[in-house]
């Protein structure tokens, strides 16, 4: 079971949940960008060695060619972005807490806190996917060599020009088969830790930094065991030209059985996972750290 020792405000939540998601970000937007270029790399031509032969390869040609910067392209649409979209993640996680307490003094159970995950899941995405969309187009336009935006606002003005709001909520639905069951999965497993980690007696509040990191990372590591196959399916139908995928997602998943087989859903892996660790650490401490700060300045929030 899980302890709640204070009553759960949502404003606060919304509040340090965006200040998490700007340490989320900074930290782990490198390893994003080369979990996007191995998800959208095309099929190896025969008796040719594939673009990039893995995640430290990617890594390290993307370094050569584009330098720090090449790691960090793309950047600005997630942080315009994810700070709110963040924000709303951890107020509907707050919110659909406290939906289903009777009183602040009750305990959630996992699966509900499970449920209360899944609500923030649906808050986020119509947040989430136009940054998502305009990320995924950035970063993969070094890897093909055709320099069509020139930064995010460029790339936003063309999408509009282009294709309306609409191309902006292009894989809404793929964002939403990822982020529900995965936000239910990466708030459970982060209560869940934090309770074992808490000591008898003391209360999980005053949980130490190093727990704080080891609860935030693992909760973000289980996150991405989730969404990692929806993930693969929206970054290719995200960047694929109009008219590819007629059927969405249903497509996009046939192909790439028919072509790369079922390996092809975790593409990316090990950039994601050694990504998750740190981004959600970083992400967890500074929704923690923001909390404390927010119950000193403003204790009845």
């Amino acid at each position: 079971m899980a302890e709640e020792s204070k009553p759960i405000s949502p404003l606060k939540n919304l509040l340090a949940g965006g200040f998490g998601g700007v340490c989320l970000v900074f930290v782990g937007h490198p390893l994003d960008t080369v979990k996007v270029r191995l998800q959208t790399q095309p099929p190896s031509v025969p008796g040719q060695p594939p673009m990039y032969s893995g995640t430290i390869d990617c890594f390290r040609k993307t370094l050569i060619r584009e330098g720090i910067t090449g790691l960090y392209r793309g950047m600005a649409a997630p942080i315009i972005g994810v700070t709110p979209m963040f924000a709303v993640c951890f107020f509907g996680f707050g919110l659909g807490k406290k939906l289903q307490q009777k009183s602040p003094e009750d305990t959630l159970t996992y699966p509900q806190l499970f449920a209360a995950g899944m609500l923030s899941g649906v808050f986020t995405t119509g947040i989430m996917t136009p940054g998502e969309r305009i990320k995924c187009l950035l970063q993969i336009q070094a890897s093909s060599r055709e320099t069509k935006y020139s930064g995010t606002l460029d790339c936003a003005k063309k999408l509009y020009q282009e294709f309306g709001i609409r191309g902006f909520y292009k894989g809404t639905v793929l964002t939403l088969m990822r982020d529900v069951p995965a936000s239910g999965m990466y708030f459970m497993t982060y209560e869940w830790l934090k309770n074992l980690f808490t000591p008898e007696g003391k209360s999980v509040n005053d949980l130490s930094v190093p727990r704080i990191l080891v609860a935030g990372g693992f909760a973000g590591i289980f996150n991405w065991v989730v969404a990692i196959p929806p993930d693969v399916l929206k970054s290719r139908f995200q960047t694929a030209p109009p008219g590819k995928y007629p059927n969405g997602f249903r497509d996009v998943l046939r192909e790439l059985i028919r072509d790369e087989g079922i390996s092809s859903l975790y593409r990316g892996f090990n950039a994601v996972m050694i990504r998750a660790f740190p981004a959600n650490a970083a992400c967890f401490l500074g929704f923690e750290i923001a909390m404390k700060i927010l119950n000193w300045i403003v204790p009845n929030l």
